[in-house]
């Protein structure tokens, strides 16, 4: 299955992160989803603006994703795994051409669990995100639409009206591999 993901990114501190999830009354709706990320040992994948990992998400849902960009969003690919196939991927690698179209061996490179809540915002969802991987804490506000213009107005409202500086977000799998090495 596949989709266009067209998201606003904007990072925000603990403090503003803990006033939006009182303001909303989000604090019951927090899940945990844990991304393991994948690339060639040489990151040919990286060079090439894509993004492929396994996602976990209770009860016991896995599943690949291979993230290409577009001009205003990210091509999604994905495809469903069992725990088992998950788990085995994550721990020996796997060549990509047994779900998309790239003939090249991965191996994991690392994993960043995502504390989430989400809300309905204008024609989006707005999410909230508590980021933790190697042995950082990120905060992150991320906004996902169906039209790229609309949604940006619609984002930068958002800020606006809570008072956040609009300030670029670096990619999840950015912060792995950045941080990595």
């Amino acid at each position: 299955m596949t989709n266009i993901e067209i998201e606003f990114k904007n990072p925000i501190d603990k403090a503003t992160y803990e006033m939006l999830i009182k303001k909303y009354q989000l604090d019951n709706n927090i899940f945990l989803q844990t991304n393991y990320y994948f690339d060639s040992s040489d990151q040919k994948l990286t060079q090439r603006g894509i993004v492929l990992r396994i996602r976990y998400k209770e009860p016991n849902r896995y599943k690949i994703t291979r993230k290409s960009k577009t001009k205003q969003g990210y091509l999604e690919e994905h495809v469903i795994l069992n725990q088992e196939k998950a788990s085995n991927m994550i721990e020996n690698g796997f060549n990509l051409k047994s779900f998309f179209e790239d003939d090249i061996d991965v191996i994991f490179h690392g994993k960043l669990e995502n504390y989430r809540v989400s809300m309905p915002y204008k024609d989006g969802e707005l999410f909230l995100d508590k980021i933790i991987y190697f042995d950082k804490v990120d905060y992150e506000l991320e906004y996902e639409v169906d039209s790229y213009q609309q949604g940006k107005k619609d984002f930068n409202y958002f800020l606006k009206q809570h008072q956040i500086t609009p300030t670029p977000a670096i990619r999840k799998s950015t912060r792995i591999f950045k941080h990595k090495t």
